[in-house]
């Protein structure tokens, strides 16, 4: 039998491609998503795999879509927390009701993710957790600090978690990528990205499958001595 991964937030960007890169590689690819369900369902087709529809910040919803998971395939090899969004502004017009939704989504979202995906990886005495957090996560940016916040809580989650299930065979790791090609940069003119391409040591942008491949790595058993760590995949912009 093949082994399982959840992905959260999955019908597009990085998620997608962790998606096709996992199916590549002979996974079932679980596919969570919340309301783009014609790029979920194509996706499911795409890597065989299928689509379960969940708001990740809703506990509840959470719950009932592990247990379909359970019911269904019986077991969850890797979960990978990927769902997230992006808050953009000057630190104090930020509305409160927008920083909420964001650290709902993307630190409670993933927190509720774990939280019921765990015990099933406790039973079994085998796991592979990746967050996705961003480089923003360990320097901090301007005009991005509520996103920086908590990206920099997934970070923390991932740290302490690791020291807690390690002794159950369960490895917890974090990527944190730098400027990569996704929707949610589609706002950069191309000047803009020109010059942020110039700030990159490798000469690029990162693309989604940059991504994809460092979350293979650490969900590979060439990663099982690997614990607690956040790999940058930045092109060596943070360093």
């Amino acid at each position: 039998m093949p082994k399982t991964i959840l992905v959260t937030g999955a019908s597009r960007g990085i998620g997608a491609s962790v998606a096709k890169v996992f199916a590549d590689n002979g996974y079932k690819v679980l596919i969570n998503y919340n309301n783009s369900v014609r790029e979920a369902e194509a996706l499911a087709v795409h890597t065989g795999g299928e689509a379960f529809k969940a708001d990740v910040s809703d506990s509840a919803a959470v719950e009932s879509m592990v247990k379909s998971i359970i019911e269904k395939y019986g077991r969850i090899d890797v979960l990978v927390n990927n769902a997230g969004i992006s808050v953009t502004g000057l630190f104090d017009m930020v509305p409160d009701e927008e920083v909420r939704r964001l650290f709902d989504i993307n630190v409670f979202g993933a927190f509720n993710c774990t939280k019921f995906v765990l015990p099933h990886m406790l039973k079994r005495k085998y796991g592979k957790i990746i967050n996705i957090s961003s480089m923003w996560g360990e320097t901090g940016a301007s005009c991005e600090v509520h996103y920086s916040a908590a990206k920099a809580a997934l970070i923390g989650f991932t740290k302490a978690l690791a020291k807690e299930v390690g002794t159950s065979g369960i490895n917890v790791n974090c990527v944190a990528p730098g400027f990569i090609m996704t929707d949610m940069n589609r706002c950069y003119t191309a000047e803009e990205i020109a010059d942020i391409t110039e700030e990159i040591p490798v000469g690029r942008c990162g693309s989604t499958l940059d991504v994809a491949e460092s979350v293979l790595f650490l969900a590979s058993e060439r990663a099982s001595f690997i614990t607690g760590q956040v790999l940058g995949v930045n092109g060596g912009m943070v360093i």
